[in-house]
């Protein structure tokens, strides 16, 4: 008798804990105050509408996490982890600790839903995650400036340095950028490579399977070299963050900036206005590349170690839902990837950014420090860096980035 009370306390025990984890999915993630607040909302609100399942979220710091993520996925992974789109997922993809989650996609429209985030999200013909946040990359330009010289907002990259050339004669920087912290240049290139040789291109480049003593590399270059070789780029950006360059923008010594949507703040904090601050897609170079566009995704994983995949995959699902998504990204100040979602109607920057994405049918681009390697990307931004400084070090510069790329990529 007393053995079969054990065994029937043991079995209770065992049925009480597989019944609790039943319902439980374990996410960690790396939010700020108000994102993690917002995912908070969008958990109780999951939680309300599914009570048989609990989220357990986990917040840690972002440099913590970046060495957390690639411990915990190899042991005591949790359900679902945040992480990031494109060539950032793809090493936890090829070792295996991502999985593969088609199947939401199919299951709920995801491919036209999430249309625009589908390539930055897809590896081997299968999906790997659930992107919910983007910002878009762009021209921010003052309006003011532009009614000064008497020129308009281009279409064209041919447009744009003929304006370029009449702010120069009007004593004002056609662009400016400050690429002390490197990365601001790295905008540049992306969007100059994108635009003239396409995503496909652009992502096989930042893989490591393109020269970049390829000619159509130079191609960009070249076109780069239109904006450099005659001074239409503020001359000291190398001893400038990228701040200090708003500052020459909002008092008009400089037309325009390519830049992330999160700098409006700042434009905005210097005094301009919806009236003076302005937007523009960056111009078309080859009219043949259908356009791409540059917007950091944040995004959420099912690991390969998920001890309770049916219910997290109901989470990824309802993440990346039209209301999800318009509620996590109104706080955040951000974009839903869901063509569906809503975004701030008294935002025009939103607005602008959230209907360039929606319809971006060439790829989403993570951002050159995101889509390549770390090692690769320094050695890159530096190379970018320098091209603005000394154009006619190009083939140094070039030969420089290839023979990284031999060593890095091997």
């Amino acid at each position: 008798m007393r053995l079969k009370a054990t065994v029937s306390i043991s079995a209770l025990a065992a049925i009480a804990a597989s019944t609790a984890y039943a319902g439980t999915v374990k996410y960690y993630g790396d939010f700020d105050p108000a994102p993690l607040a917002a995912m908070q909302a969008v958990i109780a609100d999951f939680e309300a509408a599914n009570p048989d399942i609990k989220i357990e979220f986990q917040n840690f710091d972002h440099e913590g996490y970046k060495t957390s993520i690639r411990n915990f996925l190899s042991a005591d992974a949790p359900d679902l982890a945040n992480w990031y789109a494109g060539n950032r997922m793809a090493p936890f993809v090829n070792a295996g600790q991502f999985q593969d989650i088609s199947d939401v996609w199919e299951e709920n429209g995801l491919k036209e839903a999430l249309a625009s985030a589908l390539p930055s999200m897809t590896m081997d013909d299968k999906q790997w995650g659930i992107p919910y946040t983007y910002y878009q990359w762009g021209i921010y330009y003052n309006k003011d400036v532009y009614e000064q010289v008497g020129v308009e907002v281009p279409e064209t990259w041919d447009q744009f340095i003929e304006n370029c050339a009449a702010f120069k004669e009007a004593g004002i920087d056609c662009a400016t950028t400050g690429t002390k912290a490197l990365w601001p240049g790295a905008g540049i290139f992306d969007y100059l490579n994108l635009r003239t040789n396409g995503y496909e291109f652009h992502m096989d480049l930042a893989n490591g399977e393109v020269p970049w003593t390829d000619d159509r590399v130079r191609a960009t270059f070249a076109e780069w070299g239109k904006l450099v070789e005659p001074g239409y780029i503020t001359q000291n950006h190398a001893a400038l963050d990228w701040q200090d360059a708003a500052a020459l923008l909002v008092q008009g010594q400089a037309a325009n900036y390519v830049m992330g949507n999160f700098a409006v703040a700042v434009f905005k904090q210097g005094g301009m206005t919806d009236d003076t601050l302005g937007f523009m897609p960056f111009p078309t170079i080859n009219p043949d590349v259908p356009r791409a566009e540059e917007a950091p995704t944040d995004t959420v994983h099912l690991t390969s170690a998920a001890q309770n995949p049916e219910d997290a995959k109901a989470f990824l699902a309802y993440l990346a839902s039209p209301d999800a998504q318009t509620k996590i990204n109104a706080a955040m100040g951000q974009l839903p990837i869901n063509k569906d979602a809503t975004v701030a109607e008294d935002d025009p920057f939103i607005q602008a950014g959230f209907e360039l994405l929606s319809s971006t049918e060439g790829g989403i681009a993570q951002f050159f420090d995101r889509d390549a390697p770390p090692e690769m990307a320094k050695i890159g931004m530096e190379g970018f860096q320098q091209f603005m400084v000394q154009p006619d070090q190009l083939d140094n510069i070039l030969e420089r980035l290839e023979k990284a790329r031999g060593r890095i990529y091997k």
